[in-house]
């Protein structure tokens, strides 16, 4: 097939991580689609020209619209502020573009399911960036629970911490208005949790929950005075599985000396599985079989004994990291647009992860158990 031109928007943290991983996908995991770095959209212009020599695009313009109907891009990566997603997507999709949008979705669950439905019926490709689901660490842990290794699943158990907004006197931005960013701690951290969750016991069918903004008001950077914080700093969950397995979930943005402790628990009949995000490259799991004296959690360090670790290093214990995550992403995506299925996952599976975190919001504000089969 012809080789898939990259539109880019944003030059953030997540714009310079979708251009690396497209700008590697093929060099580490061989058999891929070739694809070029095409236009890199950014504003002001001179920026957008700065970091497009940067990453390597050929063009560069301040205007996404163009970049959306230009007819050299195939694939509109959108990593913008949460409020541009539901517009931009929705005008690469009815472009006919193939869309790779960082989460969450939208800030409303009514745009994520437009989202949803707009792409299914232009037939177009999508992937969301739920990268820590690639982990190869993560998909042993789920093969290990698929295959009984653990026995019956009863319980899971999860958190996802991070200090960013722990610190009372950090200035106000975006992240705090629920016009730009919608949900806070859930929207950022909470949805990873989630999709985690739903690859390891499936969906989830209600919960009761509770969230709080810690710092109720923050600095505003001119030194002008201050603005509300409109959305979450924590929240928690009690929610119960489709297959009748009980848990727990909790987000903070507010949680000193935590820098991506995405962390969870399985409990099984004959064992359990532990995973922290901040030691990525390792499980633990404990098997309640042989002498009891003996019994123990054992570590396991990812190698190429877990796929596709070895296309990066032939080595265990060497470590992957979080870019090499969305090389394994952006690939899904190019081969899922060669062979003609869907990627993993798209808006379809996001918008399932996506309807748990505002089921939350939404039993925290009634305080009242939700189901997501209402939503």
């Amino acid at each position: 097939m012809k080789s898939l031109g990259i539109g880019l928007i944003g030059t953030g943290f997540m714009g310079k991580a979708h251009a690396l991983a497209f700008g590697a996908a093929k060099a580490i995991m061989g058999d891929v689609p070739d694809s070029h770095l095409t236009v890199l959209c950014d504003t002001p212009a001179d920026k957008a020209a700065q970091m497009a020599d940067q990453f390597g695009f050929a063009h560069a313009t301040d205007d996404w619209k163009s970049l959306v109907t230009n007819p050299d891009v195939d694939i509109v990566s959108i990593t913008t502020p949460n409020t541009l997603h539901f517009d931009m997507a929705i005008a690469a999709i009815k472009a006919g573009k193939h869309v790779y949008c960082e989460k969450p979705l939208a800030l409303t669950l009514d745009q994520a399911r437009e989202m949803r439905d707009t792409a299914r019926a232009a037939g177009v490709k999508t992937m969301v960036g739920y990268n820590y689901i690639k982990n190869p660490a993560f998909t042993h842990a789920c093969r290990l629970v698929q295959s009984g290794e653990i026995g019956d699943i009863v319980h899971f158990r999860g958190w996802v911490d991070e200090d960013y907004q722990a610190d009372p006197s950090l200035p106000w931005t975006w992240r705090a208005k629920l016009s730009d960013a919608g949900l806070g701690a859930l929207g950022d951290l909470g949805c990873h949790l989630v999709s985690m969750a739903y690859g390891l016991v499936g969906p989830i069918e209600s919960l009761i929950a509770d969230m709080q903004t810690v710092h109720a008001t923050r600095p505003l950077a001119d030194g002008t005075g201050r603005a509300n914080v409109e959305n979450e700093d924590t929240a928690s969950a009690l929610v119960r599985f489709a297959n009748g397995v009980q848990g727990s979930l909790s987000t903070s943005r507010s949680a000193w000396g935590r820098k991506n402790r995405l962390a969870w628990e399985v409990h099984g009949t004959k064992g359990m599985i532990c995973f922290d995000q901040e030691r990525m490259n390792e499980l633990q799991i404990y098997c309640n079989t042989g002498d009891t004296s003996q019994q123990g959690f054992t570590t396991i360090l990812t190698g190429p004994e877990h796929p596709p670790y070895g296309q990066f290093c032939p080595a265990p214990g060497h470590q992957l990291g979080f870019n090499d995550l969305k090389v394994i992403e952006a690939t899904a995506l190019l081969r899922a647009i060669r062979d003609n299925h869907a990627a993993y996952p798209d808006f379809d599976h996001a918008y399932e992860f996506e309807k748990t975190i505002h089921a939350i919001a939404q039993s925290a504000r009634d305080g009242l158990r939700v189901s997501l089969s209402d939503l």
